[in-house]
């Protein structure tokens, strides 16, 4: 398994305005990352005292994980949230070592 991970930071005054655009952007991401073959887990999230957001997913394959980077509505909500001054770090794919289950 793949844990593929992207953070991004943002002003702190913006965090209503990008948080609230993460949420919305649910809604047009779901539908597309769901058609997607592999996926496990999908999370997105923000952290107001870091002014920070995380995706972080959770993929059966590298070569799945990797589908993410072409991924026309996922470009576009790179863009919109780059738009309103979201500075992101380079995408991480993690191999799984070990897991936890309840």
């Amino acid at each position: 398994m793949i844990v593929r991970v992207s953070t991004a930071h943002f002003e702190a005054s913006q965090y209503e305005e990008i948080e609230r655009t993460l949420r919305e952007g649910g809604a047009r991401l779901v539908p597309a990352i769901r058609a997607l073959p592999g996926c496990l887990h999908y999370y997105a999230g923000t952290n107001r005292a870091a002014s920070a957001i995380i995706n972080a997913s959770v993929w059966d394959t590298l070569e799945h994980a990797e589908q993410m980077t072409s991924l026309a509505e996922m470009k576009a909500e790179g863009t919109l949230m780059r738009s309103k001054g979201v500075r992101f770090e380079p995408i991480i794919n993690y191999e799984i070592d070990w897991t936890i289950k309840p």
